[in-house]
């Protein structure tokens, strides 16, 4: 790396570079050799990792514990139920363990068709797509800053119509 020969500072790479000083921080110490940084090593094997196949899931279509935990699902129990229960009829076998996301992760990753829409029958919820929590930040965001309980109408505060009658 050119810059730390310059004596600069992580954080002072980081503004340079606008990455967050920890990925900075991370990137030298992963890619560094008898306490060198080498861009060139380090671009070579983010080469090879990309082209490196992923560790495949636990829960692959067909397998023995894919069967099982499918099974569990259509009986109606949940993906939390089940990561629970396979921890307590396999206590030594932890390749056997998985957790409610890995359950969650192996449904939602079929795609479309009917296998899909029965497997997620089988959930308690019943719902074709997740989203995530953050969402109900985004309804709160519906009324408009402004609106003010000062800019009712006179007739409200008179309380005459039904409806507008304060609560005891």
């Amino acid at each position: 790396m050119v810059m730390q020969p310059q004596q600069l500072t992580l954080r002072a790479i980081a503004v340079l570079l606008r990455r967050h000083p920890s990925t900075i921080s991370r990137e030298i110490r992963r890619h560094s050799q008898l306490g060198q940084y080498d861009s060139a090593h380090a671009a070579s094997r983010a080469r090879v990792l990309r082209h490196k196949p992923r560790r495949q899931s636990r829960l692959c279509s067909g397998s023995e514990l894919f069967q099982v935990v499918m099974e569990m699902l259509r009986i109606g129990w949940s993906p939390q139920q089940i990561a629970s229960r396979l921890r307590s009829i396999w206590p030594d076998h932890p390749e056997r363990h998985v957790s409610h996301e890995t359950i969650y992760l192996a449904i939602y990753a079929y795609p479309r068709g009917e296998l899909k829409r029965q497997l997620i029958s089988y959930l308690r919820q019943g719902k074709g797509k997740r989203r995530p929590r953050t969402q109900s930040a985004t309804r709160r965001e519906r009324y408009p800053a402004e609106l003010s309980i000062h800019l009712r109408p006179p007739e409200v505060e008179d309380r005459l119509v039904p409806g507008h009658w304060k609560a005891t």
